[in-house]
């Protein structure tokens, strides 16, 4: 069979044989032959409130029948946009931020950057356009944030990455405080995220967030905390900046503001950058996306940020995660799998040389489970926080049958 029109994301232009997913409820989804499966991985890091929400799909309906979309540029706004922008703001870890909006998770990573570089211009300080990021890091697949992270397989055959990147050994804050210490003068912002995610689950060894925090103050430079998964609720706060208790200059977050409803990203903008972005009042902000502050995807955020916060879902995060993190430990304990990681809701499995995690992934996809296999040792999980006990322990059950 020859492959369809459809040239898949992150698969091989050549397969021809998909799971055809047709239908989601909760935290379960079914595909064309009817098969359920717990849908383990939220889609892709992204589903908190669970799938067939309905009253997403009203209050996105009833948005699409009054104003379904116009853009936010000078000088245009819309009552949806201005009441995500607000409801998000409240919710940051930071005093009086501004939202800057975008579509995607990338998005968010490169105007992020642009913002930093461009805070850095305003104030006087041309040269600083460096950023540093660390081994194992994913921010998106634009050529910012491409060229930012520290999964060399994503950036091979696309040409020369950009200019103006430096990429540290993980949780090596002594490389950090070396680098800083050489080129500090140029140094725009240190970006990373509280917890890795697509690069393998990887939470901060104690004292790094805090470590970068000091040392940005040291040198003048912003740090930016890409939260596109950890935000809106997946570590049990609201930010992974809460979580760990650090205080970034912007925030980056995308998947978990709508659940995937419909695409939206963003930047959460500090005082220290909006300050200067708005000292001087013929200064215009020459950055923006045609679907930046799209109403009816801004419906969608705030929909489910009131859903997320009448059901508890943030504090849910942690008891999803317990439940979760306690059956795939004792795969550990039980020496069936070599490392557990994670943190919150969001966790993955190491394996050992027994098993294959495509192999494994695929096994559980048989027994009505869908996870992500990253490289060829981990499993990665990452539930909607609607998730009932029965849905988690079948998760386990089927990662138990898959293992032995």
């Amino acid at each position: 069979m020859a492959p369809s029109a459809s040239l898949h994301p992150f698969a091989s232009p050549a397969k021809d044989d998909f799971v055809t997913i047709v239908r989601g409820e909760g935290a379960a989804v079914y595909d064309d032959q009817g098969t359920r499966y717990v849908d383990a991985m939220a889609s892709l890091w992204y589903c908190n409130v669970g799938h067939g929400r309905s009253e997403v799909v009203d209050a996105v309906a009833a948005q699409m029948r009054t104003l379904e979309a116009y853009n936010c540029f000078d000088p245009y706004t819309n009552p949806a946009v201005e009441d995500l922008s607000a409801t998000i703001a409240d919710l940051a870890p930071m005093d009086d931020p501004r939202i800057f909006l975008v579509t995607s998770g990338s998005e968010a990573v490169d105007s992020a950057i642009k913002l930093a570089r461009q805070a850095h211009v305003l104030a006087g300080r041309p040269e600083r356009t460096l950023v540093v990021s660390r081994d194992t890091a994913y921010h998106g697949v634009t050529f910012g944030g491409l060229s930012a992270q520290g999964l060399p397989a994503n950036q091979e055959g696309f040409g020369p990455m950009l200019p103006g990147f430096v990429n540290l050994a993980q949780h090596d804050l002594e490389a950090v405080a070396t680098l800083l210490s050489e080129r500090g003068d140029e140094v725009a912002a240190v970006l990373t995220e509280p917890v890795q995610g697509a690069g393998g689950v990887h939470p901060p060894e104690p004292g790094y967030l805090e470590g970068l925090r000091k040392l940005c103050d040291q040198h003048g430079a912003y740090l930016i905390f890409d939260e596109v998964i950890c935000g809106f609720g997946r570590l049990g706060r609201w930010w992974g900046a809460e979580h760990f208790g650090v205080r970034p200059d912007l925030i980056t977050f995308a998947k978990g503001v709508t659940s995937g409803y419909l695409p939206l990203g963003g930047v959460v903008v500090s005082r220290a950058i909006c300050d200067v972005l708005e000292a001087d009042a013929d200064y215009v902000l020459r950055h923006g996306h045609t679907y930046s502050g799209h109403p009816t995807v801004c419906v969608a955020g705030s929909k489910c940020i009131e859903i997320t916060e009448r059901e508890g879902l943030v504090d849910r995060a942690t008891a999803v995660g317990k439940r979760l993190s306690d059956g795939l430990g004792s795969f550990v304990a039980d020496g069936l799998a070599a490392e557990l990681r994670g943190e919150g809701a969001v966790w993955a499995l190491g394996l050992d040389d027994r098993n294959d995690a495509v192999a494994a992934r695929d096994r559980l996809l048989e027994l009505g489970v869908i996870v992500r296999a990253i490289g060829p040792a981990t499993l990665a999980f990452c539930p909607p926080l609607v998730s009932e006990a029965a849905d988690i322990d079948h998760c386990v059950d089927a990662v138990n049958e898959t293992l032995r």
